[in-house]
Order: C-alpha cells, then structure tokens, then sequence
C-alpha cells in the first residue's frame, strides 16, 4: 500500500484519524488561531514558519499547501484529528518518512498540532495508541519520533506513558540546524 495513493483512516471509540479537507478549516481555526496552542506546534525545518493563521483565509492556505505536498509533492499528509463525539476537528497530525544523515533516518517524523484545551496527556496518549504502530506501517519506517519540548509537560507524559523514550541525539535540519526535545518509539 502506498499512503501518498489512497489515504487510510483510522478509528476508535474518541477518535477519527483522516486526510484534512478544505471543510475542517473553520474548526481548525480554532486551533492555528490560539496563540496558547502556538508554543507546542513543531515547526523545526520548516523554513522560519510557525503556522499560526489568524484568519480564515490563512487556514484555507494551509489546507491548500499541505493537500498539494500530498497529492501532487507526495513530501507528508497532514491527517485531522477529529473528535468522534463532537464531530469537530481538534488538531491535525503531520507524519513524512525521513531519510537523512543524521540519527533519524528511515524515521517517521510526527508533528502533533492540538489546540490549547486538548494539549492533555489523556488526549495525546489516546491519539498516539491509535497512530503509532499503523503510521510505522503506512510510512515503512523503522521508528516514529515526535517533539515535546521541557514545558510541554502533559505532552511529554503522554509519550512516556505511550511507549515514548525521550531522545538526546538532535535532528539536523536542511541547513545544518540542531533541533532537540524528540522522543522516539522503534517498531516492535
């Protein structure tokens, strides 16, 4: 199966784990909209962007982008997350296969973007045992790392408690920047 040809989804009893679509950008404003939720979105290598969208538009753009590096670039899905209860789309997750000269080649690199009142352990540990193991196959990678910066206390026991090892090996960006504060899980 190839995840850049047809798009899986995943599903439990709290969570729908699906390809975003322009129609999530009002709920998804609500989050790329909360300067609380800013500080835990990792934007590492993402050439200087730090993807808070003030309006409307801003999220349209977004979508647009992350469906083109999807469907056209094949470089990442960005998934959403959307409550299976509510209906309402509370985040999105990023997931790309990297190979690289540094310490996470051949790793599943997964960017977790949640708005402020969802950045709970509980939330995070739900969506990682959910994503984990079928990201690691859908992206045939050997190990999934994710950032949890120091102050992203719930985040960082969510990881722990999900099978997560913080790491103290640093990815090394396009540019030769450091980047630290990943966690990692290897496929078991």
């Amino acid at each position: 199966m190839d995840i850049y040809d047809s798009c899986p989804e995943l599903c439990d009893d709290a969570y729908r784990i699906r390809l975003i679509e322009p129609r999530d950008a009002e709920d998804l404003l609500a989050v790329y909209g909360d300067r609380l939720a800013l500080p835990f979105f990792n934007s590492d290598n993402c050439h200087g962007a730090n993807f808070y969208c003030r309006t409307l538009h801003d999220v349209q753009e977004s979508i647009k982008y992350w469906l083109i590096e999807y469907h056209e670039n094949r470089a990442f899905v960005r998934f959403a997350v959307e409550s299976v209860e509510t209906g309402d789309v509370i985040g999105t997750l990023e997931m790309f296969r990297r190979e690289a000269d540094d310490y996470y080649d051949d790793c599943g690199i997964l960017r977790i973007d949640l708005g402020a009142k969802c950045e709970r352990a509980d939330v995070i540990e739900d969506i990682l045992n959910l994503v984990s193991v079928p990201f690691m196959i859908w992206f045939d990678c050997s190990k999934i790392a994710t950032k949890a910066p120091l102050y992203a206390v719930e985040r960082r026991a969510a990881l722990a408690d999900a099978g997560y090892v913080a790491k103290r090996q640093s990815l090394i960006g396009h540019d030769g920047t450091h980047y630290y504060d990943y966690w990692q899980m290897l496929r078991g």
